[in-house]
């Protein structure tokens, strides 16, 4: 990493605005997490969160797949089944991810 004098931007973004903008809000962590287990329908998604409503996981999924992180296939059934799952660029932030999730769970354990 470089110093962080030096790497101060003035034209363009910083990578870490550009990471937090991306995975920033309150649940695409969460959708990112379960998504690195596999491809999840969204009323799957939404049991495994439950204090998310419909309405708002939908705009994080969206955003999310506009991002070109999460990938939504619609399937030609009736009833219509949806899933997503994450793309390839989403599994490149596998690391980041278990990175918040290791973070999380240590300072958890420091507050008991």
């Amino acid at each position: 990493m470089e110093n962080t004098e030096k790497s101060v931007c003035t034209h363009k973004p910083c990578p870490v605005e550009t990471t937090l903008a991306i995975i920033g809000g309150k649940w695409k962590g969460i959708i990112l997490y379960r998504l690195l287990k596999g491809k999840k329908r969204f009323n799957e998604l939404q049991r495994l969160m439950v204090t998310v409503t419909h309405r708002t996981l939908t705009l994080q999924l969206r955003e999310l797949e506009q991002d070109g992180i999460v990938k939504r296939t619609v399937y030609a059934e009736v009833p219509p089944r949806v899933e997503y799952e994450l793309t390839e660029l989403g599994h490149s932030m596998h690391p980041i991810i278990q990175a918040l999730y290791n973070w999380g769970n240590d300072y958890q354990q420091r507050k008991e």
